[in-house]
């Protein structure tokens, strides 16, 4: 399923390595925050943002993005 979706994601040395469905943007700057003060963020940069994501039904019901299709 493709839809538009806030995201966390954590980039290294400028490259996409991990990203997080949020549920809100409030959501996603907390966690930003809180990451961003617990990590060593040489070469590392959080960022959130609202992109088109393909996402999978996880086992217990919930949904994580497979895939970023697009940035908004």
């Amino acid at each position: 399923m493709e839809k538009l979706v806030i995201a966390l994601c954590l980039f290294l040395n400028g490259e996409l390595i991990e990203h997080r469905l949020q549920q809100t943007v409030s959501d996603c700057l907390e966690k930003k925050r809180v990451a961003s003060r617990n990590m060593d963020m040489k070469n590392k940069q959080l960022m959130c943002g609202q992109v088109k994501a393909s996402l999978v039904k996880n086992i217990d019901g919930s949904y994580s993005i497979d895939k970023i299709i697009e940035s908004k």
